[in-house]
């Protein structure tokens, strides 16, 4: 594997500043669009799992995460509050309990639910510095995050399908997880009280993990303060282990909240909140894709798709043809001229890139390209326009292979 710190700034996908701060990357422009595609893909899948998208503030009254207990429970993680006349204002932690308040906003039936709310949303922790590093631990995180609201007897359905959501998505990123751990409270006042919810939340994660056959640990101490949980773990380049996705069951949060739906009797319920995150943070994902592909992402994540070359000056106008055929089927594609150096050195610039089309005076004569791929095969000789076709085909399928099958 490689190190996404120094890898990532040579590819020129983040950056940072002592200006900015520690642990508050910035996104370059190709880093930007494996952001702008990731994000754009889980919202896909999303909607196709019958998830609504919602925005919500990034600030919150102190009073909103007393509720949630964040402050009590969380608060060494959360930055200190700033005064807005004369409230308490905070940066948030999470985005549950804005979520939660989204589904108190209105009156819910039970032929309502589940209610699925996704959002890509930033928050913030109050990271010590000595745990910062690259994309992986920062202080200002952008969380691939949902929440269910759900009947009792649906908590684990939807979990299950949450679980699976996440599977789907390791399989088109091609990331590998390590190990999936139910994560389980421990001793002491990290988390909130009443042992027969978390034994029924526990109970309900169990049952999921068995029945989609998937070898997990018990691991004690891991859970969140109010409630449980499903990690999916990852491996960096140095054999570091850290969470990537979630599966949550929690009845906390409902209870705090006050949170009802009307049943079939016509009596008020309470309703189940199962939290998931797909992808986890952009920026550990972004890391994790960077170290186990050393930069060569899938076809479809690659910041550029296509590179055209021209092999002199002449065939320009026939390369440009291409460069706007590709861009009009939606293609990252980019023109590398012969002005930057010679077709070698252009070819090793671009060795990332997963097509480049090579265009001399002959492929010129007859609109044809001959294409060369990252993995250095030659295909060979092919028009303009079935190139095209089949790298657009490439990029829709989210398969693993540069050409042929997936």
């Amino acid at each position: 594997m490689y190190d996404h710190r120094r890898l990532g700034r040579e590819l020129e996908l983040f950056d940072t500043d002592p200006l900015m701060g520690a642990g508050l990357p910035y996104w370059l422009p190709d880093g930007a669009t494996v952001r702008h595609v990731l994000e754009e893909y889980v919202r896909e899948v999303e909607r196709a799992a019958g998830y609504r998208h919602v925005y919500s503030p990034v600030l919150g009254k102190r009073e909103l995460y007393e509720i949630s207990r964040h402050w009590s429970h969380y608060g060494d993680d959360m930055f200190p509050p700033m005064r807005l006349g004369g409230e308490e204002v905070v940066l948030r932690p999470s985005l549950c309990p804005h979520h939660a308040l989204i589904y108190r906003s209105r009156a819910h039936s039970y032929r309502e639910l589940p209610l699925r709310i996704a959002e890509v949303g930033a928050m913030y922790r109050s990271e010590l510095s000595g745990v910062l590093g690259g994309l992986t631990r920062v202080r200002a995180i952008q969380l691939n995050d949902a929440h269910i609201f759900c009947t009792p007897d649906q908590a684990v359905g939807e979990a299950r399908d949450a679980l699976r959501l996440i599977r789907r998505a390791y399989a088109d990123l091609g990331i590998r997880a390590a190990r999936f751990r139910l994560s389980l409270p421990g001793e002491g006042g990290k988390y909130v009280a009443g042992d027969a919810v978390w034994e029924r939340a526990g109970g309900l994660l169990r049952e999921v993990l068995d029945g989609e056959g998937v070898p997990y640990e018990a691991v004690a101490g891991e859970a969140a303060f109010y409630g449980p949980k499903i990690d999916v773990q990852v491996v960096d380049s140095a054999g570091r282990e850290a969470t990537l996705s979630t599966v949550q069951i929690d009845f906390h949060q409902p209870e705090r909240f006050g949170l009802q739906y009307v049943g079939a009797d016509g009596a008020k319920h309470r309703p189940v909140m199962v939290h998931r995150s797909i992808i986890g943070s952009v920026e550990r994902v972004v890391a994790q894709l960077v170290e186990e592909h050393g930069g060569a992402f899938p076809v479809w994540l690659a910041p550029v798709q296509l590179v055209v070359l021209p092999v002199a000056e002449e065939q320009r106008a026939v390369a440009e043809a291409l460069v706007r055929r590709a861009s009009a089927l939606g293609l990252r594609v980019e023109l590398v001229g012969p002005e930057v150096g010679s077709l070698g050195a252009r070819i090793r610039g671009a060795r990332l890139v997963p097509y480049q089309a090579v265009i001399g005076a002959r492929e010129a004569e007859g609109d044809q390209v001959a294409l060369r791929l990252r993995d250095g095969r030659r295909v060979g000789v092919m028009s303009g326009a079935e190139l095209v076709r089949r790298i657009g085909e490439r990029v829709a399928a989210r398969g693993g292979a540069l050409w042929g099958c997936a």
